[in-house]
């Protein structure tokens, strides 16, 4: 299926590796380019180099920035440096930060407050300045990859469901509130998926639990209906359909995608 992506412009946080690095892949594929936005060059560098491996011919289309986005003055000045160096961004996909998987026992205050500056604010910094843009063009796509801990409860990740909770919210009520000056936002609701931080959450499982990493991902394997974990292509291909004009109408949208693990109507 042609997309009707070619041409377009996609910013994406957390552009390096896992989810990002995998929609990365699929906007070249598609046509597009890509801004890879992410806190380390050599990261960025490094998901470059894999970027290239798939699509030799690719190399035009791919601009990298590093920058902290937990500071909301670090991520205006990278929207604006983008923009002046690339144009107008049509595409924003959410991809970076993670909040550190804890169990309860271990909580402290500060877990909270770092799990809102990881995950909240690091995609607040960036949809604040290009939702608005984008409303001024009358034109735009951001879709949020947030994860199924906004949803259900988990012991070891409390304060990275809470920000999740909070990024849906934001979510749809910007859907509602930029709908009308032609912005779509939606969000991606990840489970479990084969990326380097779900190594942590495995080893806080087991701590949890007593029992080995090893055990905790073959838990979580048997656990899955579909028999298995997604893969970040599996995400990706979502994000990019939400992000293509053949996903015109939908906005506002909260999709899950964790192999229906939690049955719920939602």
């Amino acid at each position: 299926m042609d997309l009707q992506l070619q041409g377009k412009h996609a910013l994406i946080s957390g552009g390096s590796k896992g989810i990002g690095l995998a929609c990365a892949k699929g906007f070249l594929e598609e046509g597009a380019s890509v801004s890879l936005v992410s806190r380390e060059m050599t990261n960025l560098e490094a998901g470059r180099q894999a970027l290239l491996a798939a699509s030799p011919d690719a190399a035009g289309r791919i601009f990298l920035y590093s920058g902290d986005l937990r500071s909301a003055d670090a991520a205006a000045a990278i929207v604006k440096r983008v923009e002046s160096e690339c144009g107008p961004v049509d595409v924003l996909v959410n991809s970076a930060g993670a909040a550190k998987r804890t169990p309860p026992d271990e909580l402290t205050p500060q877990h909270w407050h770092d799990a809102m500056d990881a995950k909240y604010f690091t995609y607040i910094h960036l949809i604040d300045p290009l939702v608005k843009r984008m409303a001024a063009r009358g034109a735009g796509v951001i879709v949020n990859i947030v994860g199924a801990g906004g949803k259900v409860a988990f012991p070891t990740h409390l304060p990275g469901g809470a920000a999740n909770a909070a990024l849906m919210l934001v979510s749809a009520g910007l859907a509602a509130a930029y709908g009308p000056r032609g912005v779509r936002v939606n969000a991606v609701n990840p489970g479990i998926t084969l990326t380097e931080r779900m190594k942590e959450g495995l080893e806080a499982d087991a701590r949890l639990n007593g029992i080995t990493p090893a055990e905790a991902l073959q838990r979580a394997s048997s656990a899955m209906p579909l028999g298995r974990i997604a893969t970040p292509e599996e995400i990706a291909n979502a994000v990019l359909f939400l992000c293509s004009p053949k996903a015109a109408y939908i906005s506002g949208a909260i999709l899950a995608m964790d192999g229906a693990v939690t049955p719920m109507v939602v």
